[in-house]
């Protein structure tokens, strides 16, 4: 019997991400702008952020995951569920927020952060399911090793390692660090919608051999009818990335503001059970 060799994925499109200043104490770039529900699902927004303290004060969340990755600084979290902890360099939080989480993200003191959060939809069945955080430390990650390669495996897998990261909606996060001249092959179902984002150096990406650089992301092609499918990356320069992928959830998106549901009704409720207190205090 022979089986077929995985599918190929190619680059369809190149965005450069432009940091745009807000005030004197937050700079963000939208490496994914909200709106665009369905090309980007299961993913809402993606932002890098680069902030000091007071920035981020006390606010809710409803219907989403979010997913922090702190780049520079140290990352101070609290919640109303009696939840804390620090984030450092390299470490994520995975936060469920789920039917209802108040929190509160602020850097160390004298500390500004640089990080990436990325917002990943729930499908309706799990929209108001029970908060919950897992803290990610990189330390604590498999890692895939190559000769000048490193793959941290934040969630997902990456050839013979899986993460033990809990997902609702399946997604593959890893961190790729790469000497310059070392490719690699990271394997993904077909059927995930994926994008890698550059933070460092630059390098060829797919079957089509595009070309990228430091603050640009690059969105992957996607078979639903394949079972496996790779994405081939080697690099120029020493590169520094991350790449992406989940199964599209493929449900309405309504969104305003921290919550994300699927009906404008929905949203109205999640405003009035936050007012009502019954996030929590």
């Amino acid at each position: 019997m022979t089986t077929s060799a995985p599918y190929q994925r190619s680059v369809t499109r190149i965005r450069t991400v432009q940091p745009q200043r807000q005030n004197p104490n937050h700079t963000v770039a939208m490496v994914i702008e909200p709106g665009h529900w369905e090309e980007h699902d299961p993913f809402l927004l993606l932002a890098e952020d680069w902030f000091g303290q007071g920035t981020f004060d006390v606010h809710p969340h409803r219907g989403i995951e979010t997913v922090t990755y702190v780049i520079e600084g140290k990352l101070n979290h609290f919640d109303n569920r009696h939840g804390e902890g620090q984030l450092e360099p390299g470490d994520v939080q995975w936060m469920t927020a789920g039917r209802g989480v108040i929190h509160k993200e602020d850097p160390a003191p004298d500390e500004r952060v640089h990080s990436l959060q990325l917002w990943v939809n729930l499908r309706s069945e799990d929209k108001l399911t029970e908060p919950r955080y897992q803290n990610l430390r990189a330390a604590d990650m498999p890692v895939r090793k190559a000769d000048g390669a490193t793959i941290r495996v934040f969630s997902g897998s990456s050839a013979d390692l899986r993460a033990t990261t809990k997902n609702y909606v399946p997604v593959t996060m890893v961190e790729l660090t790469l000497d310059a001249g070392v490719e690699i092959v990271q394997d993904l179902p077909g059927r995930y919608n994926g994008f890698i984002y550059i933070l460092e150096g630059s390098g060829h990406f797919g079957a089509s051999n595009e070309y990228g650089e430091q603050n640009q992301v690059l969105w992957l092609d996607r078979r639903a009818d394949v079972a496996e499918s790779e994405v081939v990356i080697r690099a120029e320069q020493s590169l520094r990335a991350l790449l992406y992928a989940g199964e599209p959830v493929g449900e309405p998106v309504v969104a305003y503001g921290p919550f994300v549901m699927n009906t404008s009704a929905q949203i109205k409720q999640a405003f009035e059970d936050y007012a009502a207190g019954k996030f929590g205090e």
